[in-house]
C-alpha cells in the first residue's frame, strides 16, 4: 500500500520482515539507488531532522518517541512535506521495537485488528513492544478509529498517527485524549534551502555532480512553499534535465523547464516585494479590481505569506474604504481569519473575494485623516484636563472633588443626544472627522452637522428668504419648510435615526 509518496508501505498484517530484508524495517521499503530523491535524502537520525526545533528539545515527547525512551502514543499534525513520515521512519529504526506501518487509504478494521492481535501475542510471550504507524489517519471512519481505542489504552500498541487535517475535527475525541498531539510547522525558506544544498552535495543525493545556481535555488525554494518533498522532487527533475542537456549546472531556465512553472520576478525581501505590494494597494485604492487581482495572483504564485496579504487588506479596509462601506472591515477581517483557519491553497479564494469587495467598494479616507489630525494635536501638546463632568465619579470621595458634577446622561433625552462638553477646553469646536459623500458615508455626512450642533449647543443656522430676511430654521427642516430626514414626526431632532 502507498503512503504519501515518500515511502512505500508494506502489508501490515503478518510477521515482521527480517532485518536487512527487502523492506528494511517492518512496513517500510529500503531506499535504493533508484529511489526518488526525497526517499534517498530522508534523515538517518533525529539530529538530521530540520524545521521542527520546537519539538526536538531534550526531553521533548518527539525526541523521547524517536529514541524509544517513552511508549506514549502520538498524533503528528502538519502540512505535507513537514516531516511526519520521516519521523515515523526514524521511530522504525529503533531496534528494540517491532514497527508496523499502514495507510488509512487502503487499510481497514481487519488489518488493524490483525496487527493488534499479533502485538498482543508477542507481548504475552515477552516479545518486543509494537509501534503502529497509520498514515492519513483522518481518513479512517469513526468505527475504524474506535477499533484502536482499547489497544492504545492498555499500550498493546504504541500508536503513531499522521494527519494533514485538524485532528480536533478529524480524529475522534476518545482517541485524541489517549495520544499526545504534536503540531509540525511548515519548513521556512532557510530550512528548505539547507536541505536542497544537502541534497546537491550528499552522496545519497546528487553527490556534487551538478552545481545549483542561486536563481534556480531561489525558484525551487519559492516553488516548495515549505514542502521539502516538493522541493527535492523538483530538484531531481531539474538535475535530470541538466544531465540530459549535458550541462554541469542547474540554472533558472533549466529549473523552469523541468517543473513547467515560470519563476515569478518577486523577491520577498527586496525592492520587487515592496513594488508589487504598492501596486496592489494602489490598484484597490483606484478601484481597478482586475489589476488588484493580478497583483494578488503575482504574490500568491511567488509564495508570499498569505498572512501578510491578509493584514494589508485589513489595514486597507479602514484606511481607504472606511465609513464609505463599513462592512469592508468585516470582510477583510473574515478573510484574515480564513487564512489562519483554512490555509493555502484554498484561502486564495477568500483573499480574492476580499480584494474584489475592497476594490469595488466606495472609497473614503476620512477615518485616516481624522485620527492623523487628532494624533497631531496630542503630540503638539493640545488637550487639557478631562472636563469635571466626564471624570470618574464611582469611587469614594469623587463627588467631593466635583467629579461627574454636571454630567448629562444622553439616554434621558428623547433624541439620545444632549449638549455637553466632551473635549478639553482648548479643543472646543475642533473638527477631526470630515465625512465624504461616498457610499454609506453620505448619510453620516448629512447627520453629523446636526449632531455637532446639538452637542456643542450651537443655534440653528439661519438662511435667507427670497426677500433677503434671515430666518432661523428648526433643526432638521429645510429652508423650503419641508421636513428633513433628521426630524421625527413630532418635529424634534431624531439624530439617532440612520439616513438612507
Amino acid at each position: 500500500m502507498e503512503s504519501d509518496a515518500l515511502f512505500t508501505l508494506g502489508e501490515p498484517a503478518g510477521a515482521p520482515s527480517a532485518p536487512g530484508g527487502p523492506t528494511g524495517v517492518d512496513g517500510f521499503s529500503a531506499a535504493g539507488a533508484d529511489s526518488p530523491l526525497p526517499v534517498r535524502m530522508r534523515p538517518s537520525s533525529i539530529d538530521e531532522l530540520v524545521g521542527q526545533d520546537h519539538l526536538l528539545t531534550p526531553g521533548a515527547p518527539l525526541r523521547q518517541l524517536v529514541e524509544g525512551a517513552a511508549p506514549m502514543s502520538v498524533i503528528l499534525w502538519g502540512p505535507p512535506g513537514s516531516g511526519k513520515t520521516t519521523i515515523a521512519h526514524l521511530v522504525a529504526q529503533a531496534t528494540d521495537r517491532r514497527f508496523v506501518a499502514m495507510s488509512a487509504l487502503t487499510a481497514g478494521v481487519k488489518d488493524v485488528r490483525a496487527v493488534i492481535d499479533t502485538a498482543r501475542r508477542q507481548r504475552r510471550a515477552g516479545g518486543p513492544p509494537t509501534v503502529l504507524f497509520i498514515d492519513e489517519v483522518h481518513r479512517f471512519s469513526k468505527t475504524q478509529q474506535d477499533s484502536l481505542l482499547a489497544a492504545v489504552e492498555d499500550r498493546t500498541v504504541t500508536l503513531l498517527a499522521a494527519t494533514t487535517e485538524n485532528p480536533y475535527f478529524s480524529v475522534i475525541s476518545p482517541l485524541l485524549s489517549r495520544c499526545v498531539l504534536l503540531t509540525l510547522q511548515p519548513l521556512d525558506d532557510d530550512a528548505v534551502r539547507g536541505l536542497l544544498r544537502r541534497a546537491v552535495a550528499d552522496e545519497r543525493g546528487l553527490g556534487g555532480t551538478l552545481v545549483l545556481e542561486t536563481e534556480a535555488e531561489d525558484h525551487l525554494v519559492r516553488l516548495a512553499g515549505g514542502d521539502v518533498r516538493k522541493a527535492l522532487t523538483a530538484l531531481e527533475a531539474a538535475a535530470a534535465t541538466a544531465t540530459a542537456l549535458g550541462a554541469a549546472r542547474i540554472d533558472l531556465a533549466t529549473a523552469e523547464q523541468a517543473v513547467d512553472v515560470a519563476a515569478v520576478r518577486y523577491d520577498r525581501d527586496g525592492d520587487a516585494h515592496y513594488d508589487v505590494v504598492s501596486a496592489f494597494i494602489k490598484s484597490m485604492r483606484g478601484s481597478d479590481v482586475d489589476a488588484a487581482l493580478h497583483w494578488l495572483a503575482r504574490m500568491l504564485v511567488a509564495g508570499e505569506d498569505a498572512r501578510f496579504i491578509a493584514r494589508r487588506l485589513v489595514i486597507f479596509a479602514s484606511e481607504d474604504v472606511g465609513m464609505a462601506d463599513p462592512t469592508a472591515l468585516s470582510v477583510a477581517t473574515a478573510a484574515a481569519h480564513a487564512v489562519e483557519y483554512v490555509g493555502l491553497p484554498e484561502a486564495q479564494l477568500n483573499l480574492a473575494q476580499a480584494v474584489i469587495h475592497l476594490a469595488t467598494a466606495p472609497k473614503s479616507n476620512s477615518a485616516t485623516t481624522a485620527i492623523s489630525a487628532a494624533i497631531a494635536d496630542v503630540r503638539a501638546g493640545r488637550g487639557g484636563p478631562v472636563p469635571r463632568a466626564l471624570r470618574d465619579a464611582h469611587y469614594a470621595g469623587a463627588r467631593g472633588l466635583g467629579h461627574g458634577t454636571g454630567y448629562r446622561y444622553p439616554h434621558d433625552d428623547h433624541r439620545g443626544v444632549v449638549t455637553q462638553q466632551y473635549v478639553p477646553d482648548d479643543l472646543v469646536g475642533t473638527d477631526y472627522y470630515r465625512p465624504s459623500g461616498h457610499g454609506a458615508e453620505r448619510a453620516v455626512a448629512t447627520r453629523l452637522p446636526l449632531l455637532r450642533r446639538i452637542v456643542r449647543g450651537l443655534p440653528a443656522p439661519a438662511v435667507r428668504t427670497e426677500e433677503g430676511t434671515p430666518v432661523a430654521v428648526p433643526a432638521g427642516r429645510s429652508a423650503g419648510g419641508e421636513q428633513g430626514n433628521a426630524v421625527n414626526e413630532g418635529g424634534s431632532d431624531a439624530v439617532g435615526e440612520g439616513q438612507q
